[in-house]
């Protein structure tokens, strides 16, 4: 983007990386590949500390250039096996670019995160990947700024609006397919006036499916004759857990408003869905739910950079500030101004009496 302020003053914005970067992740070894193509591409370098490359250098890097540090937590023989070998090849095709071979390290064992932590003057954002107690601890272990999420408490509203077929296919869908995911849905929240119509063939579908449903009084007493399924009273806390697993809270709410207030009290802010034929509400919903995802007739398992288009992520961030929802190679950048001018003092510009007006052209390149 660039702007002309005046004659022979030209202000233009351009991406850069953000600085010194931290990644924390758990035993997933397609994780160094991910993020160590997406640091690459996005003119980032990352350390990957580990026993086949390079020896570790924890010492701060010139501010001029960025580096990525990849610290996986201790997996299993053949998790760091995994790392060391997805490492040596990207190393070896380093090898053959003009990327520094030493761009790339791997760390392997949990022994440098406390002092990692403790670098807020060399390290500019920490990216966790891992379990919710894996990024609660980075959270509170580090003043860095941390991009991510703890918790994916995600909710579903089921209006009695929604398309009885459609919803039941959304709701199972975003439960059942990978329960321990981060964009599964945790609470379903029912309207009243859905819950003789819509909700019993939802439940049975959920229940078919080996979910067990944690329900208030009003949606307990319309499913509890429901053959094959597991009900429990629901508690104040199931409507702030992320169970990652087989297990739904469902709570009973009369309007959109009371919908949209829940989410927004007991939720992560990561992905909130409304069923509904009504564009309206769909639309409200959409506008005041403060998630980084916020769904129409779509389950929250949609919620993911390759599902989106913007290819791999380092992670789904539900930050307000840089970067939010699934974070990939925009996300690993930040912005740079840059201004050119002929020596004009900025006294000389206003809208007083022989002051010059700034100009403020939108430039093609």
């Amino acid at each position: 983007m660039r702007t002309k302020l005046d004659d022979h003053l030209v202000l233009e914005r351009v991406s850069c990386p953000i600085g010194v970067l931290l990644i924390i992740f758990e035993a997933r070894p397609e994780v160094i590949a991910n993020i160590a193509s997406l640091a690459i591409k996005s003119g980032n370098a990352a350390i990957l500390k580990g026993r086949v490359l390079l020896p570790p250098r924890l010492h701060a890097p010139p501010r001029a250039s960025t580096r990525l540090v990849l610290t996986p937590s201790p997996g299993g023989k053949e998790s760091t096996e995994s790392f060391e070998a997805i490492s040596a090849v990207i190393s070896a095709a380093l090898d053959r670019t003009a990327v520094p071979n030493a761009a790339i390290q791997l760390v392997t064992t949990r022994d440098a995160v406390a002092q990692l932590l403790a670098q807020d003057r060399h390290i500019d954002l920490v990216i966790p990947r891992g379990s919710n107690e894996l990024v609660r601890y980075v959270k509170e272990s580090t003043k860095i700024p941390v991009l991510g999420h703890a918790d994916g408490l995600c909710a579903i509203y089921l209006t009695a609006a929604a398309d009885p077929r459609g919803a039941v296919t959304a709701v199972v869908d975003a439960k059942t397919t990978y329960p321990a995911a981060c964009n599964s849905v945790e609470t379903l929240l029912v309207q009243d006036t859905a819950l003789l119509t819509l909700f019993p063939d939802v439940a049975a579908a959920l229940a078919a499916r080996g979910v067990a449903l944690r329900c208030d009084p009003a949606s307990k007493a319309v499913i509890s004759h429901l053959p094959g399924a597991t009900i429990r009273d629901a508690t104040p806390a199931d409507f702030d857990t992320e169970f990652l697993s087989l297990t739904l809270a469902v709570k009973t709410v009369s309007t959109l408003d009371e919908a949209i207030a829940h989410i927004n009290t007991h939720g992560s802010h990561h992905t909130d869905a409304i069923l509904t034929s009504d564009p309206a509400d769909a639309e409200r919903f959409m506008t005041y739910v403060d998630s980084a995802g916020a769904y129409w007739n779509a389950s929250t398992r949609v919620a993911d950079g390759m599902r989106y288009g913007f290819g791999t992520e380092v992670g789904i961030s539900t930050n307000k500030i840089h970067a939010r929802g699934p974070v990939g190679l925009d996300g690993l950048t930040i912005y740079k101004y840059k201004v050119r001018g002929n020596y004009q003092p900025t006294a000389a510009y206003g809208d007083g009496e022989g002051k010059t007006p700034w100009k403020h052209e939108n430039m093609s390149f």
